[in-house]
């Protein structure tokens, strides 16, 4: 291999890890909101775990395991399930790595091999929503699957509840309604009306993002009392 090959690999290994290291470190960050609500609160203890933080509400016989979306903080998410868990539904917060949901598929095991809730449900947004319907695909360790603007690519036979938002410009409906014949009778939908994708969580705007008509708050106070209803409903 003579000289000349050897640095124009060289550049182009340079190259390939140079555009990995920008992308990993480009990702949406929590907000304030989002970061302080990680004190806790009188019913809820934030306890870190291997894999991200356990919220531990009153609750003790059933928990929610949660995959954040692509590119997000994962702690974005604690305050929509900061308040899941003061409702008796304690929740996991995965951390994924290098906040792809794609790297850590399978982070449900550890929580549920090691844990002793008596049911476990799982659930993600966006790519977080989808990685969590394919770790339903493949075992049979959760009750249920909840999707936060997010779609499966292959049957689901567990009861699955799916939440969008009217606004939300970036999940992809021709796709999400194509993935519903994976579902069928499985299926309970909700659209929030006045809801896009990126409000599910404090990130900030998305890009490619409708303009949400309610707030943060509003959105994610619906999303917490269908979840509530849909597992209610699942373990009666």
């Amino acid at each position: 291999m003579n000289k000349k090959i050897r640095i124009a690999i060289v550049i182009i290994l340079l190259l390939i890890v140079g555009f990995a290291i920008f992308y990993i470190s480009d990702y949406y960050h929590a907000e304030k909101v989002a970061v302080d609500s990680l004190n806790g609160t009188d019913n809820v203890s934030v306890i870190k775990t291997s894999n991200g933080m356990l919220l531990d509400g009153p609750g003790n016989d059933t928990a929610l395991i949660f995959y954040p979306g692509a590119k997000i903080e994962y702690t974005s998410y604690a305050p929509l399930l900061m308040n899941l868990s003061s409702q008796g539904i304690d929740c996991y917060l995965v951390e994924m790595p290098f906040n792809l949901a794609f790297l850590g598929q399978n982070s449900a095991d550890e929580i549920i091999d090691s844990g002793n809730y008596s049911h476990y449900f799982i659930s993600g947004h966006s790519l977080g929503g989808a990685m969590a319907a394919s770790y339903v695909n493949g075992t049979n360790k959760t009750d249920g699957l909840i999707l936060f603007a997010a779609y499966s690519t292959s049957e689901i036979e567990k009861p699955v509840l799916s939440i969008y938002g009217s606004e939300d410009k970036v999940l992809n409906m021709d796709k999400y309604n194509e993935s519903k014949g994976f579902i069928d009778e499985n299926l309970t939908e909700v659209e929030i009306s006045g809801a896009n994708h990126a409000q599910f969580a404090y990130y900030g705007n998305q890009s490619g993002d409708g303009v949400a008509k309610i707030s943060a708050e509003s959105q994610q106070e619906e999303c917490v009392g269908e979840i509530i209803d849909f597992i209610n409903g699942v373990l009666v």
